[in-house]
């Protein structure tokens, strides 16, 4: 059960607690990256979450190199803390199945195409609110049901597109970009987390569950900000700026004679410390640089001061200096330096339990701490013992198998 603590303490990040949320119960239809990234964070914090793979499997256990022992690094990363059982849903006897694990269930969350749940008579208006009135479901699509867009799927860079991401992201010459993370699953899958613990909360007084219509789209708007909050009041298009931030000044990259950091000026009294730091204190008196609003129409011209005193600078001596006069700032470090850091290790954000490595929960608690509890599951490992555990016989899980309604073996 995930809702236990790991066998034993060899690891890092491993769960200390059974976590704040023990005793619910998850059943997770999603595939793919924003739903199990949502399951994963609530597994990590005690929930049993019960993965519900199609026969094929969640197609990213196939989104490698590299890979541990058949599953990709894609897959390995978001789908610790749960377990898996095969079920064929495109059978009526695999919806029946859902139907009875769903009797005991909290929470169900599925990413399927908007309307394939009512095909199936399993829509949560016309069936799951009456079958089970304390179920909370959770949709996460790419649109949503309705609208202009409605029905339409969705990956993470389709929906940066579409909402105006990739246009503020990069440079004047780069063009739209892509982000280098797929912040919009990631982000969608943050968003369904909360309105679960919302709903869950809800739930407390009114007794009742409800349907959460999350998509890609709404969320992936949300982190607009503030380009869109500028565009709101001055309406004027947002252009990619590259590293510097558009409201602030000094706030971007600057080359060292060993490496770029990254330093950020958050209000005029800071600019004046960092000045003084510099030992170049006028800066701060020159009517073009005094105030924030200046800065950033002077920009360019303070960027090359800036560049100009960096330049016989060591980055990396330079800057825990600069953060012990509580200046803001860091080298720019590559991943597998960031993941190897001190302060990594830490904060115990790169968890590990036998071959398993992954990033940590972020979510660091006092009373009930999260972390790993169990690797993420093979394929249908738990099909069996799921079964039992929620009332089916051996018969019945006999029968089942022979059918091909469950399975503990990837269909190709």
């Amino acid at each position: 059960m995930t809702d236990a603590l790991p066998p034993n303490s060899q690891g890092r990040g491993l769960a200390r607690s059974k976590g704040a949320l023990a005793g619910l119960k998850v059943i997770d239809l999603t595939r793919v990256l924003g739903g199990p990234y949502c399951t994963m964070i609530l597994g990590d914090h005690g929930a049993e979450i019960i993965k519900l793979e199609p026969p094929q499997g969640d197609e990213v256990r196939d989104w490698g190199p590299p890979f541990l022992d058949g599953d990709a690094s894609y897959f390995i990363g978001v789908n610790r803390n749960k377990q898996s059982v095969g079920l064929d849903l495109a059978q009526p006897a695999g919806r029946a199945v859902l139907l009875r694990l769903l009797e005991s269930a909290d929470i169900l969350i599925e990413n399927f195409k908007p309307g394939s749940m009512e095909k199936w008579g399993l829509g949560y208006e016309q069936v799951l609110s009456k079958k089970f009135p304390r179920l909370i479901h959770c949709r996460v699509s790419g649109f949503g049901a309705t609208g202009p867009l409605g029905g339409a799927p969705g990956y993470d860079a389709i929906v940066q597109a579409v909402v105006g991401l990739m246009s503020i992201n990069g440079t004047a010459t780069s063009g739209p970009t892509r982000m280098g993370t797929p912040i919009v699953d990631l982000g969608t899958g943050l968003y369904s987390a909360i309105a679960i613990l919302m709903s869950v909360n809800e739930r407390h007084g009114s007794g009742l569950g409800q349907y959460l219509d999350m998509t890609l789209h709404d969320c992936g708007m949300a982190l607009l900000h503030p380009h869109a909050a500028n565009h709101l009041l001055n309406g004027k298009r947002p252009v990619a700026t590259g590293n510097p931030h558009p409201n602030l000044a000094p706030y971007a990259t600057f080359k060292t004679k060993t490496c770029d950091i990254f330093m950020g000026v958050g209000n005029d009294s800071a600019f004046r410390k960092l000045c003084d730091f510099l030992g170049m204190p006028e800066v701060a008196k020159d009517p073009l640089f005094a105030t924030n609003g200046a800065r950033v129409i002077n920009r360019e011209a303070l960027t090359k001061l800036l560049d100009d005193r960096f330049a016989t600078e060591d980055g990396f001596e330079l800057c825990p200096r600069m953060l012990a006069a509580g200046l803001p700032a860091g080298p720019v470090t590559h991943v597998d330096q960031a993941l190897a850091a001190e302060h990594t290790a830490h904060r115990e954000m790169v968890t590990e339990l036998g071959d398993f490595r992954a990033l940590g929960t972020p979510i660091k608690m006092s009373r009930t701490p999260g972390g790993t509890r169990s690797a993420p599951p093979k394929f249908g490992e738990n099909t069996a013992s799921v079964l039992a555990a929620n009332g089916f016989s051996a018969e019945e899980i006999e029968q089942l198998q022979a059918d091909g309604i469950v399975m503990d073996k990837r269909r190709g």
